[in-house]
């Protein structure tokens, strides 16, 4: 693909979001509500957007796809898993709006430092979320460096890509913190879903000989890529591996419960969640079908991951649409990017740097505005410096990411419905549920063929209930924190 074509998409994109997020910033007001949850008013159809683009990266259209090219329809169920996981949402999310608007929580682990009258929780949860996910946010970079890498046949460097991406998020981050980062969000969901689905009708309809030839050939191909485990690789244990993190999803990453406190009503929440489950479902089918696409048009792939660009690259996709794609491609990542950026420099002058009253006056608020914006800068500088290494520790940290984050998981369900849950439990469970995941992700045990998702969890819950069954309870703020939400939750009928 001519080198110049790529350079005048990224332009026109960089153009284009710049634009909305500058129009983002008109409408902010100060203070760090504003600044980290869009002062809690942001409506249902863009909070949808947000919370998809945040969700999904880059990994759809690379990762899932080389997961279908290798794995088969097992792909498909392995991410279902994850939109069923949002049934958790239906419990927590109203829940979580509700305490966050009383108390005027910004981070979740700022919830779980109060609810549990230990502030030593907030500063582990978010510690454990820094370690996870600032190499999950390198990884992110490096796709991008990649991508353009690889359409232009190495004419752009892989560090021209990963620098494009890193100003960008950082750019729309500081511009207008949540609102931007909402406000880019949506272009860039939108962009990821028209585009992926254009691509693949293309594709399918131009190459493929439409979808009754399409599952036609696929049923006739080795492996048995239509029935699990297929080719082999969805084995049970490897399915309920991959699966169970992803099904905690929305609850365990903190870049995505924080979106919890954005909406401005619970109606507006209600359309959030809608609007991401058929978001959700189209681009988990786009990605599926453009994996088994990719395994009939180019098959013989040594590495899976590579579907997609291979695809793209080749004849079978015009330049253009294979241009607009990989900007899809591009803003799925981004999106990824700014959001766990925000996210974490939240955790970091909220909870890890906890300095500052809730009740801040204006010279107050300014100052730990700064503070957020020089984390942010810092988060990513260390996410620049990760990608640019190229390290093998990268990708390792990158799947121990949605495992070590489970670790919150046991924590944030004592704080809504279990009185008896303890301050102790709950650190314990943090500290040594991230140690443990950090263990078996490195060392690659896997006790009773069980991988480093299901420990993780299993070892985590045993702590938490263990050791709140002998320390002793914040009694008084688990009634007023439980009691609050059971007394609006019954006035509004929410289950």
């Amino acid at each position: 693909m001519p080198t110049i074509y790529l350079y005048i998409a990224v332009i026109l994109y960089i153009i284009a979001g710049s634009a909305v997020a500058l129009m983002a910033r008109r409408e902010m007001n100060e203070g760090i509500v504003e600044y980290f949850l869009s002062g809690r008013n942001t409506g249902g159809f863009v909070a949808a957007l947000s919370y998809s683009a945040t969700t999904y990266s880059a990994f759809m259209m690379i990762g899932l796809a080389g997961f279908t090219y290798s794995g088969g329809v097992g792909a498909l169920g392995f991410e279902l898993v994850y939109l069923s996981g949002l049934s958790l949402v239906a419990f927590f999310g109203p829940r979580f709006w509700l305490i966050g608007k009383k108390n005027n929580y910004v981070s979740p682990y700022e919830m779980l430092g109060d609810r549990y009258q230990n502030q030593w929780i907030a500063f582990a949860a978010s510690l454990s979320a820094c370690v996870f996910l600032i190499p999950y946010l390198a990884v992110q970079l490096m796709g991008v460096g990649y991508l353009l890498s690889g359409l232009s046949g190495g004419e752009i460097p892989f560090l021209f890509g990963v620098v494009i991406a890193v100003v960008l998020a950082i750019t729309w981050a500081l511009i207008a913190g949540m609102k931007s980062v909402t406000w880019t969000d949506s272009l860039q969901s939108l962009i990821m879903i028209v585009v992926s689905i254009i691509i693949l009708f293309y594709v399918i309809y131009q190459h493929l000989g439409g979808f009754a030839e399409f599952f036609g050939s696929l049923a006739a191909l080795e492996g048995d890529v239509l029935s699990v485990p297929g080719p082999g690789f969805f084995s049970f244990k490897t399915f309920l591996g991959l699966s169970l993190p992803w099904f905690f999803f929305s609850i365990s990453n903190p870049q995505v419960s924080q979106r919890l406190f954005i909406p401005r009503d619970l109606k507006a929440m209600k359309t959030m969640i809608k609007g991401f489950l058929i978001f959700g479902f189209i681009y988990t089918m786009v990605s599926v079908i453009w994996g088994f696409s990719a395994r009939l048009l180019i098959p013989g792939l040594s590495n899976a991951d590579l579907a997609t660009p291979e695809l793209l690259a080749s004849e079978y996709v015009p330049t253009v649409l294979a241009l607009v794609a990989m900007i899809g491609i591009t803003a799925a990542a981004i999106s990824t990017i700014d959001s766990i950026m925000l996210t974490l420099s939240s955790l970091v002058v909220r909870d890890i740097f906890k300095n500052m009253e809730d009740n801040l006056d204006r010279d107050q608020n300014l100052r730990q505005l700064r503070t957020a914006k020089i984390a942010i800068l810092i988060i990513a500088l260390l996410g620049f410096f990760f990608a640019i290494q190229e390290l093998d520790l990268i990708a390792t940290l990158s799947v121990a990411a949605s495992v070590g984050l489970l670790v919150v998981v046991p924590s944030m369900f004592g704080a809504f419905f279990w009185k008896k849950a303890t301050a102790a439990g709950s650190l314990s469970s943090i500290i040594i549920g991230s140690l443990t995941a950090l263990y078996l992700q490195f060392s690659g045990w896997r006790p009773l063929g069980h991988g480093a998702g299901v420990w993780t969890l299993i070892v985590t819950a045993a702590v938490f209930v263990g050791v709140s069954f002998f320390t002793q309870a914040p009694a008084e703020k688990a009634e007023e924190f439980i009691g609050y939400l059971n007394r609006e939750c019954k006035e509004r009928n929410i289950i």
